[in-house]
């Protein structure tokens, strides 16, 4: 339960007398004012979770039990939440969604992604959206996950090397003749290859959509 700031002003005073600080000290050791230190005190002023945090270590106390006398239960739990492991992987060049282009395979940034998602001996690598063929659900910027593999299942989204080094991301979809990778913008044609295109050209597949990241700024 919380306190009152009385109450929770009485016991920062208790906390700082023990240790024989005057509000003076307390200002060179923490950079808190003697003003607001006294409001605080006299529970004329709540103190926000970085000043607790800032009297804590001074004080030599546990600064989540300050954070509860004080109400912050929500930054309690929101500390005390098991910490997910990430690991950062390369985002590639630009991949267009688009008519396929050159993949480019300079690395242009990081993305951080579970630790627990290399479990099995996977790979995963980021590539930046440029093109609109797959409108509206990516849009030029997005960076997509991609878990590298060279297979796909029906109706997948993949990332597809054609002629060897031409990339593009798009819905896969097989057939007995071959595959075709759909956009989903219809100002886009499907584009139809043979078993003997994907043999001869080929066509290739270097990994399968797993999440997208988009910049909301």
């Amino acid at each position: 339960m919380s306190l009152t700031n009385e109450e929770l002003g009485t016991i920062l005073k208790e906390l700082r007398e023990r240790l024989n600080y005057s509000t003076y000290d307390v200002n060179n050791l923490a950079d808190i004012s003697q003003s607001y230190l006294s409001l605080m005190e006299n529970g004329k002023r709540k103190p926000s979770a970085i000043i607790l945090k800032k009297l804590a270590k001074v004080y030599n106390v546990d600064y989540l039990d300050l954070y509860e006398k004080a109400g912050y239960i929500d930054l309690i739990e929101d500390i005390k939440k098991p910490k997910i492991k990430t690991v950062k992987i390369p985002v590639l060049g630009y991949v267009r969604a688009g008519i396929p282009i050159e993949a480019v395979e300079e690395i242009i940034g990081e993305e951080e992604i579970p630790e627990e998602w290399l479990k099995g001996g996977n790979e995963y690598f980021g590539l930046t959206i440029k093109g609109d063929s797959m409108f509206p659900f990516f849009i030029e910027g997005d960076t997509i996950i991609v878990k590298k593999q060279n297979t796909c299942e029906n109706g997948e989204i993949a990332v597809v090397l054609v002629n060897g080094n031409d990339a593009t991301v798009k819905e896969v979809k097989k057939n007995e003749d071959g595959i075709s990778l759909i956009p989903y913008n219809r100002m886009y044609p499907p584009m139809n290859y043979t078993n003997e295109d994907i043999t001869n050209m080929p066509i290739t597949i270097v990994g399968i959509f797993q999440r997208l990241i988009r910049d909301k700024k």
